[in-house]
């Protein structure tokens, strides 16, 4: 699991005293243990039975807001920030960590229209997932390249205004510890905390997604209590799949989270029989995905309303 050479091991059995206790009986770690605890793990300091433990222990107790700004603050001190020139438009940034099982991925639909408006749009996420159908695959049937490192990525937004890049490019020891879901069976505090990542040296504009409701309490109040995880906002809504996308069948609720304030740019509406249908792609593999977004983007095919006025509030929002 680990690189934790013997004589660097990082000794966490007082964090797992606390935190291990059970969903009734565990204690929170304080902002700077927290902060310590996970920058070891990412520094592959932890030996192996003990980040299990830790990684399990944070799976049953689940985080405070608190923990996870200073998980979070961790992450960002382990790889470099981007840069991207100044425009009329902040950078966006879009978590594609879920991809799609039944509906069409339109992560890739969404960050292409974005960028011919003249948003720098950055789409981070995994490359393959078993049963699920990436951005990363989207955008390869496109003929869009992945971004090869940090360079590449600053490059492309300068010349495209949008870019993909793996995990593993944007931040690999985040990386490491996101695929131990695939050894242990269950994700960690890590696949939240990719969600969450702002990784412009000049803060954009994140899309931040949730797909159990209690995850809006929480992460709303994380980013109310604590301004450094706050900085440049995040436009957080219900997800597509996992996905930040727009649902095409009905619209979520869009909340506005600055400044310490939670402000609903666009209120839900239920779905109704009477709608009419969205035109979508017959299937959800990415050739067939692809093939679509590429009408879409030459105008044969409309883009669906949800994500058009998706669109729309982001350039509102993101503009400077």
């Amino acid at each position: 699991m680990t690189t934790a050479d013997s004589t660097d091991t990082f000794a966490c059995g007082r964090f797992i005293k606390e935190i291990g206790r059970g969903p009734h009986g565990a204690r929170s770690l304080s902002a700077e243990d927290t902060h310590t605890l996970y920058a070891a793990m990412l520094d592959g300091r932890v030996a192996d039975v003990e980040l299990g433990a830790v990684l399990l222990a944070y799976r049953l107790k689940g985080e405070t807001a608190e923990e996870l700004a200073a998980m979070l603050a961790a992450a960002h001190a382990s790889f470099a920030p981007l840069a991207v020139p100044r425009g009329a438009y902040r950078p966006v940034s879009i978590p594609s960590y879920n991809g799609a099982r039944k509906q069409p991925n339109l992560v890739p639909l969404l960050a292409l229209l974005l960028a011919r408006e003249g948003v720098p749009t950055l789409v981070h996420g995994v490359v393959n997932d078993p049963g699920r159908v990436t951005s990363a695959e989207i955008f390869a049937a496109l003929s869009r390249p992945i971004a090869r490192d940090h360079a590449d990525i600053e490059a492309q937004l300068a010349a495209n205004q949008v870019a993909f890049a793996s995990i593993e490019t944007l931040a690999p020891k985040l990386a490491r510890l996101l695929a131990l879901r695939r050894r242990m069976g269950v994700r960690n505090s890590t696949h939240t905390l990719v969600k969450l990542l702002q990784p412009f040296a000049e803060p954009g504009l994140r899309l931040v997604n949730y797909t159990h409701p209690p995850y809006r309490e929480s992460l709303s109040a994380l980013f109310a209590a604590h301004p450094d995880a706050a900085a440049g906002g995040a436009l957080l809504a219900r997800g597509t799949e996992g996905e930040a996308v727009a649902d095409t069948r009905r619209q979520v609720q869009v909340d506005w989270l600055h400044d310490g304030q939670c402000e609903t740019l666009i209120a839900p509406e239920r779905s109704s029989p009477d709608a009419p249908e969205v035109d979508l792609p017959e299937g959800r593999d990415a050739p067939t995905t692809a093939a679509w977004i590429d009408a879409v983007l030459r105008g044969e095919a409309p883009v669906p309303d949800a994500i058009a006025r998706q669109i729309e509030t982001i350039k509102r929002i993101a503009r400077h």
